[in-house]
């Protein structure tokens, strides 16, 4: 997935850092760039020697829209930080963070290159029907033993968040970053970006009705593109892209990792979001269901999550991923974006938007009833 580098690396400042620095990296290299990476540009370093392969990951070029987002310096530090604290937890490892905007245009960092399988599809297309249900119980398997880490334990851990109080904290970032991504103008078109329909109304119900809350290490992402898997088995062996790792609620990243399920009963939805058909019930031999992936999730994890709880998760977790695909638009408005794919993000906006809005609504009437 890696090919033509669409933001430029100054290779011979990048090289003179690298030989000073992380002398295990054999010289010379040559770059290429993933096609993915939706906030932060990627690229597949490769020595010329000895055929070893690295991934650097490094903040876009130019001004930034926001400061909590495109935190590389915050992924790295979380990456080492896990891999010293549960040695069972499946995480690249890490070889250095370069602060210095000089060597590479911004911050960046180098870590291990997994050689595995990466499925955009949740659905896991090309694997038996039984791989596909071992991948998945995997997948949400990896997250419980994330979220079973004590950060209050590990020194190292402990300064990623607060032990409390994690929605109302996202309630708060997530309605500065949206209004200043609004603002946003298009620099050839300066049109700008606009609001979300009915975010605010939203926002201020989820400030005020939350579910129980709950403390632990959370991914900030968790999803099945995010998984890398084992070349020839069906097992998890790495965790990608935690800038958005934090100390927070548990249900986020549940709820994040199941709402292609969701998505995948909404008409038209493979063509709004990509390839999610397959997660319709009965449609692909070996997938599980949503509920059995839940139940997976509370053997592991030891918390039995109630139904009002995923209504809640799901509702909000579509909210979110609503100010995600407009800062997506917003990158590619500025000309910023990472991922070679950006473009397409700004014909689904609205209506992502609109859908997203859809759950909140059918959400919140069933949980004033549930009085929750």
């Amino acid at each position: 997935m890696a090919g033509p580098i669409r933001h430029p690396i100054p290779l011979d400042s990048l090289t003179d850092y690298i030989r000073q620095n992380v002398p295990v990296i054999s010289l010379p290299l040559t770059i290429q760039q993933f096609g993915y990476g939706q906030s932060n540009p990627t690229y597949l370093l490769t020595s010329s020697n000895t055929g070893a392969k690295y991934v650097l990951r490094k903040k876009p070029p130019g001004k930034l829209l926001s400061k909590t987002a495109h935190q590389v310096e915050r992924e790295y530090k979380v990456l080492k930080a896990l891999s010293e604290a549960a040695q069972d937890l499946p995480v690249p490892k890490v070889y250095c963070l370069c602060e210095d905007a000089d060597v590479a245009g911004s911050a960046f960092y180098i870590m291990e290159f997994l050689d595995g399988r990466i499925f955009e599809d949740p659905a896991l297309p090309r694997v038996t029907p039984e791989e596909r249900a071992v991948m998945w119980k995997s997948a949400i398997v990896t997250l419980a033993r994330l979220h079973k880490i004590r950060p209050e334990e590990h020194a190292a851990l402990k300064s990623f968040g607060k032990p409390s109080g994690f929605y109302g904290r996202q309630v708060r970032t997530l309605s500065t970053i949206e209004a200043a991504q609004a603002l946003v103008k298009d620099v050839q078109t300066g049109v700008e970006i606009g609001k979300i329909a009915n975010f605010d109304e939203a926002m201020k119900f989820f400030s005020t009705t939350q579910p129980k809350d709950r403390s632990t290490v959370v991914h900030g992402d968790y999803k099945i593109d995010n998984l890398v898997f084992h070349k020839t088995e069906p097992r998890v062996i790495g965790i990608l892209d935690w800038e958005l790792s934090t100390i927070g609620h548990p249900l986020s990243d549940v709820s994040n990792l199941l709402s292609p399920y969701q998505l995948a009963l909404e008409a038209g939805a493979s063509v709004m979001f990509g390839e999610t058909k397959g997660l319709i019930p009965g449609a692909t031999p070996g997938l599980p269901s949503r509920q059995q992936v839940i139940e997976w999730y509370t053997q592991a994890s030891g918390w039995n999550i109630l139904p009002s709880e995923m209504y809640w998760g799901d509702a909000f977790g579509f909210c979110r991923n609503a100010v995600i695909v407009q800062g997506i638009t917003a990158r590619a408005a500025r000309r910023q974006a990472s991922s070679a794919k950006a473009g397409t993000y700004s014909e689904r906006t609205p209506k992502l938007v609109a859908l997203a809005w859809k759950y909140v609504s059918i959400d919140l009437l069933h949980l004033r009833s549930l009085g929750c």
